[in-house]
């Protein structure tokens, strides 16, 4: 694993974490509060998950394999999440969020 992979591992959870974090305050500013509930708390969980992933990464800690395990499983659920609605945010976030969970994928499977 080079420094420049780390790098863009690091770089694809921290747009995930701005995606989730901008999904959720335009989320609540949405009219219908309550059918995206659940996207709202993905993206909290999602966000804080993300940015512990990449400070991890970047201390070089010796549970990387299974932060950025954990940090699939949070993006691949917030992904499918705002994959159901059709807000321009919920967009962004989704797409923000496979490319991160594709990234600790393979950040997980080359540290394990």
């Amino acid at each position: 694993m080079t420094q420049q992979q780390i790098q863009q591992c690091i770089d694809a959870c921290l747009e995930s974490m701005n995606a989730c974090n901008v999904c959720y305050i335009s989320s609540l500013k949405e009219y219908d509060l309550a059918m995206l509930r659940d996207c709202i708390r993905l993206n909290r969980e999602c966000a804080e998950i993300c940015n512990f992933a990449a400070q991890a990464m970047t201390r070089g800690s010796d549970f990387i394999a299974e932060i950025c395990e954990l940090c699939v499983k949070a993006c691949e659920a917030c992904a499918a999440e705002c994959g159901k609605h059709q807000h321009n945010h919920c967009q962004a976030c989704a797409e923000a969020c496979r490319k991160c969970a594709e990234a600790c994928r393979m950040m997980a499977a080359v540290v394990a």
